[in-house]
């Protein structure tokens, strides 16, 4: 029989879904905020959407913070490009903190067909280090893979770059779209010395769909199970649209 792993005390739910906060009150888990995804809502209406935010926490443990990410590579040729990444991902860690979190999610920014993968892990190794010789002690970063072909680009620049703070977020979603050229469940060896967090939705190997768990073809169960074994301090967070299927889909697979 197949070992499961419970992982209620390491769960959280992105508040992209609708349905985010009473389903982390009924399955008792915390909150990864993607309201601020967006960066107009940094800019515009800045204190009511952190007043919004609040109201989603309370009474909620704090999970992640997911930093905005349109029209942002820490890779970028363009140095003002980068500029804007860098200022961009200040702000994110500014508001997290002010929320109370002190664990952020970016993407990695690699864009197949315009970054050679040898200049996205040079550049991005000396984006993270010069980012992070500004940033916070108690900081951590999770690089989260979107449209990266294979682990080795984001587990370079990790080691690349070389500071606790940086590690990375499997999106298994993102591992498992026509982008990706190795089966989700691979990239977690790969990955193992230095991730912290995973993103769990399903589809069945094509277009992103953030589907709940079990309506795709991503083995969730096995992937669960794996970085429960080799990373057992990794977190979890349910990314989708609506939420309560997947969490009752991990609870009646005895997952939580």
């Amino acid at each position: 029989m197949e070992n499961k792993a419970g992982i209620r005390n390491r769960l959280f739910v992105s508040t992209t879904a609708d349905d985010c906060r009473p389903a982390a009150l009924r399955f008792r888990i915390g909150l990864e905020i993607a309201e601020f995804c967006w960066a107009q809502r940094i800019d515009v209406d800045r204190e009511e959407n952190l007043k919004r935010t609040k109201e989603l926490m309370d009474g909620l443990p704090p999970g992640w913070f997911h930093a905005p990410f349109a029209e942002l590579a820490p890779c970028a040729i363009d140095p003002r490009a980068r500029r804007l990444a860098a200022e961009r991902y200040a702000e994110a860690i500014g508001l997290a903190k002010e929320l109370g979190f002190n664990r952020i999610v970016i993407h990695g920014g690699f864009i197949p067909e315009i970054y050679y993968p040898e200049y996205y892990v040079e550049q991005s190794i000396l984006f993270w280090k010069d980012f992070l010789a500004g940033a916070p002690e108690n900081i951590m970063i999770a690089l989260e893979n979107v449209m990266e072909p294979s682990p080795e680009t984001l587990v370079e620049i990790v080691r690349g770059v070389s500071d606790p703070r940086l590690g990375l977020c499997l999106d298994v979603g993102h591992a498992n779209c026509s982008v990706s050229a190795v089966p989700p469940l691979d990239w977690i060896g790969p990955m193992a010395p230095y991730l912290f967090h995973v993103h769990l939705h399903d589809n069945t190997g094509g277009k992103d769909l953030h589907s709940p768990l079990g309506e795709g073809n991503i083995p969730i169960g096995r992937i669960i199970n794996k970085v429960a074994e080799l990373c057992p301090e990794a977190t979890f967070t349910i990314e989708n649209m609506h939420c309560t299927p997947s969490l009752e889909w991990l609870d009646e697979k005895g997952y939580l």
